[in-house]
Formats: structure tokens, sequence, C-alpha cells
């Protein structure tokens, strides 16, 4: 990052269950170190849900990062078959958390869409991460990584992309990309 001269930095991880703290503490080693060698860059840290362990959530925040970000990936309906090891709700009650830490820290999830939501429900999980504190949403399209993987289910012209935008600025959010 200082070699590259960043102004941004996006740090994230595989989900690490298999250690006590999920990776927390590397994340937080991680965004100390970094304030260190540059420390004019903004940090984001893209986080695991931590199995919905506050205490976990808050090492990484206590590090100091700009960004907290923690992805919903997909629809309520969806989460299960999409993100087998994961918990809509509990995805919801991290970022919910981040969003009521002091001091403040820029709240991001991102959606992905081609995986055979509607756009009823892409609108409620809109709604429900601004409801928990999220005020930065990204949505994308999935593409299907291998032929192991799920197929998309349609492909989302840019239009609907800019109503999903306009949408979520109505309902409050400060960023939509």
């Amino acid at each position: 990052a200082r070699n590259l001269k960043l102004g941004h930095v996006v740090v994230t991880s595989v989900t690490r269950d298999d250690l006590d703290d999920g990776g927390a503490a590397v994340f937080a080693q991680v965004i100390r170190e970094l304030r260190k060698q540059v420390p004019a860059a903004t940090i984001e840290v893209l986080i695991p849900d931590f199995k919905g362990r506050e205490r976990d959530v808050a090492t990484v925040l206590t590090a100091g990062p700009d960004v907290l970000n923690h992805n919903l990936e997909t629809v309520k309906r969806l989460q299960q078959q999409i993100r087998s090891g994961a918990d809509y709700k509990r995805s919801l009650s991290v970022l919910r958390y981040a969003a009521g830490w002091k001091p403040a820290v820029t709240v991001k999830s991102g959606l992905m869409v081609g995986l055979g939501e509607t756009d009823r429900e892409i609108s409620e999980a809109m709604a429900d991460l601004y409801a928990a504190g999220c005020r930065t949403l990204t949505i994308g399209q999935y593409l299907t990584p291998s032929r192991l993987h799920r197929p998309v289910e349609r492909y989302v012209e840019p239009q609907q992309f800019e109503r999903y935008r306009a949408q979520a600025i109505a309902m409050g959010f400060k960023a939509v990309a």
C-alpha cells in the first residue's frame, strides 16, 4: 500500500472460522500497521460475520477502520441456498452493532443480483440494511465462478441498476454503487 501510494486500502480475507476470533485480531493488526505505514490512506475492512460475536467486531472497530463492510450478499429467501454458513439476521446485527460504534465509522454492505431474487426482495433487503444503520451500498451482478456453482438466473440491465441506486438514495443511503 505504501509503495503503491494508495489513498484507499481495502482489507479482506477468506472466512476464518477455524480461529477463535474469526481473524478479528489479524484485521486489527493490519489496520494498525496500515495507519503507521500509510497514514493518509483511508482503510476499509470487508469482514465476515464473526458468527455474530460482538467482541470480535469490536476488536476490528477499536483499531479504527474508516469503513466497516460486511456484505449481506443476497436476499433473505436465498440466504441459506447461497450462503449456507451465513445468517441474514446475524449479518444485519453485525452491521447494526458497527453503526452504533463511537467514534462513528462508515457502515457498508453489498448485494449481488442475478441469483433468482425479485426486485421487490432487493427493495426489502435495502430497507433491512438501512434499518440496521448501513449508509453505503454496492449492488453487483452475480457471475458464475465455475460450472460447479449456481448459474446466473438473470443479467440485470444497467437501467435497473440505476433504478436500484435511485431507490436506495431515496431511502437515505449516502452512497450507492
